[in-house]
């Protein structure tokens, strides 16, 4: 009886001994400390991370003793568990004399209904199976969701419409023959049939530019005599061309054409060309005869050698005749519709009023370009799909749709991006993996919120230039900065388009990575582009409350509420002025 009053005793003195350590545990965790990083918490991509450090004061983890801090975010009515941060005393054996330090990363899946709450820990001192407990307690406020601000820029791409509105030059080229040493430009040339074909050409008077005469002579000695029968040649179908455009009344056309003329002087290039074409002769002959042209020694030597050989009577007969030339080149404008005959006639296809043959495939898809109207371009490529059902008009015509998702609001959102993709996919079928149909495919994923997906679309576009490659940039930035890729987003965004709203989202990831001057200045070149950008006014706020700097935190948001009433209410509650609340309800 005696053994087991003592047991007893004993067990009864050891739990009161229990008992007091963690009371006075309890009580020693009012001297806690405890920091929270960020605090407010921050939202990245789509979750927030944390880390919270502990510093327990001396005497609070007694021997056998464990001290865990329950960390949870309580939002509404919601709490969501989050981790515990755990001291053991057997870690700490210098506890009794020293404080106690430790830090644990926390992170969750963001929910929007999250954006107003707190971080909450509640501590636990336990010995054994006996345990007491903290009150909860508040250590952090709410979620910054700035991120959330990114602007899905729809980067409409359109292929190329393979129609050329600027000035074309068009050659016509003819050769006319003079008798040898001579530079009279015989009647019977002018009425051959390239001299008549010429003199029609001229009559047309047609737009030129440019004539180009090229005067030639052949080598034998009576060419040479004369050294300047190649620019008398030239000039003499320069003077000819002249009458022709007087006759046919150019009046201040002619003043406009330039004539070039280049005499070939004792030049063997194009001797060599049609000897080699020349089957007069045999190849032992040309071999011979080139040896002597590629030799050393004057022109005139070299033609007096080449009389000297076996086959020169038929060179002289069938090739030297032929040199003995004018060659004229002429430039002229070539003849196209004007663009606003295009436009024209691009909507009346459109519209079903005239025939699709009334412009050529390529004129149809240009035609498109010039209406500032989606409706009207929707109508376009759509005639144009049914004319010639290309890629091209397929993904232009999803390019269409994707901005006008871009431009429309609830359910026509859906219904624009669905008639997108609809649209992209034949174009991939018909041809698969261009750049263009890619980065409207990624973008209509993104529009779907699969930024994932819309990703590694994205990633798999290669040969992209121009356009394509600064829309390409555009979106992959745009995902980038979504997907808290900040640092790669920059990169993307220095080869995207250079609009208002790349610098904004230049900006946010800027504000992101915390290089509040950079993202000062690109929030200033937003509004620069584009003097009405209330969100970007916004983000010059926001760079003034992390840099406490009062006056930008005004600022800013004057301008920006100015452009848009509703931004007031969002700087009530936004974490980012929590510092400036009675600047943001006076304004």
């Amino acid at each position: 009886m005696k053994k087991t009053r003592l047991a007893f005793g004993i067990l009864f003195g050891s739990l009161l001994m229990s008992g007091c350590a963690l009371n006075k545990m309890i009580k020693l965790a009012n001297d806690q400390q405890l920091e929270v990083t960020p605090n407010p918490l921050e939202l990245h991509a789509d979750k927030v991370e944390f880390e919270m450090s502990a510093i327990l004061p001396p005497k609070m983890l007694p021997g056998g003793t464990s001290y865990s801090l329950k960390t949870f975010y309580q939002y509404g009515t919601n709490e969501a568990e989050l981790g515990t941060v755990e001291f053991k005393a057997g870690d700490f054996p210098n506890s009794s004399s020293t404080t106690s330090r430790k830090s644990q990363t926390f992170s969750f899946a963001y929910d929007p209904a999250m954006a107003k709450g707190d971080v909450m820990i509640q501590g636990v001192a336990a010995k054994g199976a006996k345990n007491k407990t903290t009150e909860k307690m508040k250590v952090a406020e709410g979620v910054i969701t700035t991120s959330l601000m990114v602007e899905d820029i729809v980067a409409a791409s359109y292929a190329d419409h393979g129609y050329n509105d600027k000035e074309e030059l068009e050659p016509t080229n003819v050769e006319f023959f003079f008798e040898q040493g001579r530079s009279v430009l015989r009647t019977s040339e002018k009425n051959s049939d390239r001299g008549k074909d010429f003199t029609a050409f001229v009559a047309d008077r047609n737009v030129t530019r440019t004539v180009t005469i090229t005067g030639t002579h052949s080598p034998e000695g009576t060419e040479t005599i004369n050294s300047d029968l190649s620019q008398d040649r030239a000039e003499a179908i320069e003077k000819w061309y002249r009458d022709m455009m007087a006759k046919y009344d150019y009046k201040g056309m002619a003043d406009e054409i330039k004539f070039v003329l280049k005499p070939v002087v004792q030049d063997w290039t194009q001797f060599k060309t049609m000897l080699n074409g020349f089957d007069g002769v045999s190849s032992d002959e040309k071999t011979a005869m080139l040896a002597v042209v590629n030799g050393t020694g004057t022109f005139e030597e070299k033609e007096k050698a080449l009389q000297k050989l076996s086959g020169y009577k038929k060179v002289f007969d069938k090739i030297y005749p032929v040199l003995r030339t004018a060659k004229t080149e002429v430039l002229t404008v070539k003849v196209k519709r004007p663009n606003p005959e295009i436009a024209v006639l691009a909507k009346q296809i459109g519209e079903g009023g005239i025939s699709a043959d009334s412009l050529s495939n390529a004129e149809l898809l240009f035609g498109a370009t010039l209406t500032p109207s989606l409706t009207e371009k929707e109508a376009i490529y759509k005639a144009a799909i049914k004319k010639q059902d290309t890629w091209v008009a397929h993904n232009n015509l999803g390019a269409v749709y994707l901005q006008m998702a871009a431009a429309a609001s609830g359910a026509d959102v859906k219904k624009n991006v669905d008639l997108a993709l609809t649209q992209l996919e034949i174009a991939n079928k018909q041809k698969a993996n261009t750049p263009e149909v890619l980065v409207n495919m990624a973008t209509v994923y993104m529009l779907q919120g699969d930024n994932t997906k819309a990703y590694d679309v994205a990633g798999t576009v290669s040969g992209a230039t121009g356009d394509a490659l600064r829309k390409l940039n555009t979106l992959k930035g745009t995902l980038e900065v979504k997907t808290a890729q900040y640092d790669k987003a920059l990169m993307s965004f220095a080869g995207a388009d250079n609009s208002a709203e790349v610098s904004f989202n230049r900006g946010l990831a800027l504000v992101l990575k915390k290089e509040f001057s950079n993202a000062k200045t690109a929030f200033k070149d937003a509004t620069d582009k584009d003097s009405s950008y209330a969100k970007a006014f916004y983000g010059l706020a926001i760079v003034g409350a992390r840099t406490s700097n009062a006056t930008e935190v005004t600022n800013g948001l004057k301008s920006a509420i100015a452009e848009d009433s509703s931004l007031k209410e969002k700087a009530l509650t936004d974490l980012e002025f929590r510092n400036y609340a009675d600047a943001v309800r006076s304004l």
